[in-house]
């Protein structure tokens, strides 16, 4: 049995990230990806995988695999703002893109299926600097909302 709640370490980890920002100016490496992939299984039911070298992050009842990307949006006027490399050769079914506040509190989560994605990330177009790159924009427009801070689960 675990020593802390992970509930509680996230928690801590968000007061953590935001309070480092706020002070530095610049973020924590990785924290908002370790965020995101807990706030996604939590809020979608899915299961977190150990192993996560695979190409995916996480399993839901159906035995979908999932890979997790996450955007901490600090600034809603800026444009532009790019999502992690989606890597088509490795094995994974969707894609599922968490949106976290400046405060690294969720607030719209994403998916989009492999078919869709790698049609989109195979054909770079001229924003795309490189193969796999998505703006945040883009996924959101290709993608389903899967999850509202207001609404909860959209399906």
């Amino acid at each position: 049995m675990p020593i802390y709640s992970m509930q509680k370490l996230i928690s801590q980890a968000r007061m953590l990230a935001k309070d480092y920002r706020l002070a530095t100016g610049k973020t924590l490496p990785g924290i908002s990806n370790e965020i995101a992939e807990n706030d996604a299984a939590h809020l979608l039911s899915l299961t977190l995988c150990e192993d996560r070298s695979k190409g995916f992050d996480a399993i839901d009842a159906d035995g979908k695999r999932i890979q997790i990307k996450a955007r901490t949006i600090f600034d809603d006027a800026r444009t532009g703002q790019r999502i992690g490399q989606i890597k088509s050769n490795q094995t994974w079914d969707s894609v599922v893109l968490v949106l976290l506040n400046e405060d690294y509190e969720p607030f719209e989560i994403y998916e989009a299926d492999r078919e869709t994605l790698i049609e989109v990330i195979d054909k770079p177009s001229q924003n795309q600097k490189k193969r796999g790159a998505l703006s945040v924009a883009r996924f959101k427009i290709i993608g389903e909302l899967r999850w509202t801070k207001e609404d909860g689960l959209e399906r």
